[in-house]
């Protein structure tokens, strides 16, 4: 069998709250729920989830990876709307303002790291 990719896994201090948060806003569920990892996907049969894992250390350095998500034109503003009751933040990476995307933050990162 090929490799292929099974999960992401995000490190966090907030195990429950930040994997509760990426499983509404991409309208996931939570697959598996243990004490050190919870599990997201849209189903079971996914060939690709998220998974959380508890760290204690804390954040040094800006994040390598992001996600770049993605809707229909008509949608974005409610999408966006939406992500932001759920607690993300808009945060400012060095946008001039002409740019055709929205940068926004988890819940999970402070906002030293931008």
């Amino acid at each position: 069998m090929p490799l292929a990719l099974h999960h992401i896994v995000v490190d966090t201090h907030d195990l429950p709250r930040l994997a509760r948060f990426w499983a509404e806003a991409l309208r996931w569920r939570v697959l598996s729920e243990r004490e050190r990892e919870v599990v997201i996907g849209p189903d079971e049969s996914a060939p690709v989830g998220m998974c959380f894992m508890p760290v204690t250390d804390p954040k040094a350095v800006k994040n390598r990876l992001h996600l770049d998500l993605t809707t229909t034109a008509e949608d974005r503003d409610a999408e966006i709307d939406r992500l932001l009751t759920l607690g993300a933040r808009r945060v400012d990476v060095g946008q001039t303002g002409e740019e055709s995307w929205t940068v926004l933050a988890d819940p999970n990162t402070p906002d030293y790291q931008f």
